[in-house]
């Protein structure tokens, strides 16, 4: 999926916020923590903007503090109190459409036939104020804006956490009450299982085998009426960190399997190819030839990948990746010491990179593990395998995703590292 971020003038905003009015009298945080537990819970970030509540998700790639780049898009364009507008950046296309100064859709599209298609959908309706989008697709009326120019002044739209303190500090104190009064009202029971029983081996052996024998026949006798049955034991957790692939191996698989789908195809261009965990995809945009042209040349180019059509000028191709063999790694060291070497080996080669330190939840309904987890994005010209040589010196390394984009001709790595 999309990452729900992009970047304007070096600073990252958030998009595709679920966005709904607020009614006079409503607290926003009170009406953001209802509304993301009805819509979804993992909605667990929101912000005010006018009179309207946006959610956002740390899963999208969201964080506090970030700014939502629809409200800064309505703030730069307040002349107009409807606006449907597109525009594109960092080879994605940006939505936005605002009603009567309502944000109605703030979407991101890796795609530009869908953005496209969502922008006729929307240009039906009657009364806009002002259109935008980008001049080749020659839309009446529409006239093309570059986002880094019409963005420059800070938004009133800033992400916040959607607290819960105080609702868990309601239920400590309930049950710090159930606590006492259970304790009050059971006093003597409890009294006397904490009262010193007798000894096992003070009691004579052969009728606590008698009554041992009774108590089993007991309790079949009562599985057999009432049909109970032993629930399934739950399968043990499997530490990811347990089965990680070689890193150099996998960046030599990705690299393989990348060279083979980019294959020049006559009369189609590549955009971009992407090295995923299961499968390698690569996207080809129609310039002269035809789907039958393509067919014939990828049937002896990459044989064994499959082909969708994903409209008359755009396929995609993907193959499945080896299977490589695993072995156990973890870092032994806390995540903030991970984090300060990892950015100091970016900066001994001049690269930027971005960090973060992430708790992942596992569990098989019975036990629970939480893992601490370091994710890590960086842009380089370097090829997977010199990139990977990185993170010799750390432990627990996943390449999770590589991306060679075609027209910038740079590589996209996105890696973890599972930490103490």
């Amino acid at each position: 999926m999309t990452s729900q971020v992009i970047t304007i003038n070096r600073k990252k905003y958030a998009v595709g916020l679920f966005w709904q009015p607020t009614g006079a009298g409503y607290v926003a945080r009170s009406y953001a923590r209802t509304l993301a537990r009805s819509v979804d819970k993992k909605l667990n970030l929101f912000t005010e903007y006018r009179a309207m509540v946006g959610l956002g998700a740390k899963r999208e790639g969201h964080r506090v503090g970030m700014e939502s780049a629809a409200a800064a898009v309505t703030d730069a364009l307040t002349e107009y109190s409807s606006f449907l507008a597109v525009f594109s950046i960092d080879k994605v296309f940006f939505l936005v459409a605002v009603r009567n100064g309502i944000i109605l859709e703030d979407k991101i599209f890796e795609r530009e036939e869908e953005a496209r298609a969502e922008y006729f959908k929307l240009s039906e309706i009657p009364d806009w104020n002002a259109l935008f989008a980008p001049s080749a697709w020659g839309m009446p009326r529409a006239v093309e804006r570059n986002l880094s120019d019409l963005i420059l002044n800070t938004s009133r739209s800033i992400l916040k956490p959607i607290s819960r303190i105080s609702t868990g500090f309601l239920s400590v104190v309930l049950l710090a009450m159930f606590a006492l009064g259970f304790v009050y009202f059971f006093k003597e029971p409890i009294k006397q299982i904490v009262s010193p029983q007798p000894k096992l081996e003070q009691v004579d052996p052969e009728l606590a085998a008698e009554y041992q024998k009774q108590v089993e026949e007991k309790n079949k006798e009562l599985d057999a009426e009432f049909n109970i049955q032993k629930a399934p034991q739950p399968e043990p957790l499997v530490m990811p960190y347990d089965y990680l692939p070689d890193p150099m191996e996998r960046a030599e698989v990705c690299y393989q399997a990348i060279g083979f789908l980019m294959q020049p195809v006559l009369g189609w261009n590549q955009t971009s190819v992407e090295c995923g965990e299961t499968h390698a995809g690569a996207w080809f945009a129609r310039s002269f030839g035809t789907l039958g042209d393509f067919y014939n040349y990828a049937t002896d180019l990459m044989p064994g990948a499959f082909v969708q059509e994903e409209s008359e000028s755009s396929l995609y191709a993907r193959v499945k990746l080896p299977t490589i063999n695993t072995y156990a790694s973890l870092d032994e060291r806390d995540a903030d010491t991970v984090m300060r070497d990892v950015m100091t080996a970016f900066q001994s080669i001049d690269t930027v990179v971005d960090m973060e330190a992430v708790v992942d939840t596992l569990t098989n309904g019975v036990e629970t593990v939480y893992l601490n987890v370091i994710e890590i994005a960086a842009d380089s010209k370097l090829v997977p395998m010199e990139f990977m040589k990185i993170f010799e010196n750390f432990g627990g390394v996943y390449m999770t995703r590589c991306v060679w984009n075609v027209s910038t001709r740079t590589w996209n790595y996105e890696v973890i590292i599972y930490v103490k």
